[in-house]
């Protein structure tokens, strides 16, 4: 079934003073708890008005976290270092391969609807996905963006992407991981998101025989970006978060 989701209004997130976003790429990977420190530092400056706000692209070495709906049967072969985090949703694998976008906006100031925002959070996955001819979608009893999957059987499908939020003072933070070229057989750790039905898997876009780059990825997720949440600056790389 589609989602809901992909009806509400998302013309609305350009920010109200028209301030680009920081637009920030690590080039080596960060630890898991180096980002989580910094994010919390960044959005508490973004809601003090101290901060811009902040798009930080970056990968992780293998790692699972645990959101606030996690449970511990789902981690079935606990081979990484496992975090407890506070984002929503439940179980996901992070590594080499995949882009994770950790996305900090002041949503008070743009527009103040949880619902709506991740919406537009799919909808970024999906016009990034669509730059390289990949339909992603939503779905109502699922989270994050899927591709069918028809040369595996009728009804299947699998995750492409994932998506976990966290709002403080309506500053979000956590954001998207898109999987681009992830050693997938690392999924096989945990139960995805709470997903068990082995009609439901994952994938990449490498998978799905897009041999696309991570920084061809960084292009796209840029201007499916400024096409919903409006203009960013990009910092060098060297540039602290």
């Amino acid at each position: 079934m589609v989602n809901d989701r992909q009806h509400l209004d998302l013309t609305s997130f350009s920010a109200s003073n028209g301030a680009p976003v920081e637009w920030q790429i690590s080039d080596a990977p960060v630890s898991y708890p180096e980002a989580v420190a910094a994010m919390e530092a960044r959005a508490a400056a973004i809601a003090a008005q101290e901060a811009a706000e902040l798009v930080w692209l970056l990968e992780h070495p293998p790692l699972y976290t645990s959101g606030t709906s996690g449970k511990a049967s789902d981690l079935l072969d606990p081979r990484f270092p496992t975090f407890a985090t506070g984002r929503g949703g439940q179980l996901t694998y992070h590594g080499p391969g995949q882009r994770v976008a950790y996305v900090m906006l002041d949503l008070k100031r743009r527009r103040p609807d949880v619902r709506a925002y991740v919406a537009g959070l799919e909808e970024l996955i999906i016009r990034t996905l669509a730059a390289f001819n990949v339909r992603g979608e939503r779905r109502e009893d699922r989270v994050g963006v899927w591709v069918r999957r028809p040369d595996k059987g009728e009804g299947y499908e699998d995750k492409i992407a994932a998506i976990g939020v966290r709002l403080k003072r309506w500053v979000s933070f956590h954001g998207i991981a898109i999987n681009v070229e992830p050693e997938l057989s690392h999924f096989a750790g945990i139960v995805p998101c709470g997903v068990a039905d082995p009609r439901y898997g994952v994938t990449s876009l490498v998978d799905l025989g897009h041999p696309v780059t991570m920084a061809d990825v960084d292009v796209a997720l840029r201007q499916a970006f400024e096409e919903l949440f409006g203009p960013t600056r990009a910092l060098l790389p060297e540039a602290a978060i």
